[in-house]
């Protein structure tokens, strides 16, 4: 996965999403509300649209996993990762010194 830069503030984005919110009314559907005020910020529709899901996602009005989930559950992925690479060296390091233990000369 690419990290990208935001361009936008979250304050400039917490106001575009309002802007579409609020301005529904305003206009003939919820895409040309998003139209209108992405050529405002300039970004692209899809950006903004993108950003208005989340915040409903967010907010309990659509389905789906919130910001804070999914950033839990990349948090516990990350950790399960980590565990598994520790279980793996100390699993050959634990098979190396008991090889090791036996290749040893028995002393009387």
């Amino acid at each position: 996965m690419n990290k990208t830069t935001n361009k936008y503030t979250p304050e400039v984005r917490e106001r575009a999403v309002r802007m579409v919110l609020n301005g529904e009314g305003q206009h003939e559907s919820r895409w040309a509300a998003i139209v209108s005020i992405s050529a405002k910020i300039g970004c692209a529709p899809q950006t903004l649209n993108e950003w208005v899901k989340r915040v409903e996602v967010d907010t309990g009005q659509r389905g789906g996993i919130t910001t804070e989930m999914a950033e839990k559950m990349k948090t516990l992925e990350r950790e399960n990762r980590e565990l598994k690479q520790a279980n793996e060296i100390l699993r050959k390091a634990s098979a190396y010194f008991a090889q090791a233990e036996l290749d040893r000369p028995f002393k009387k």
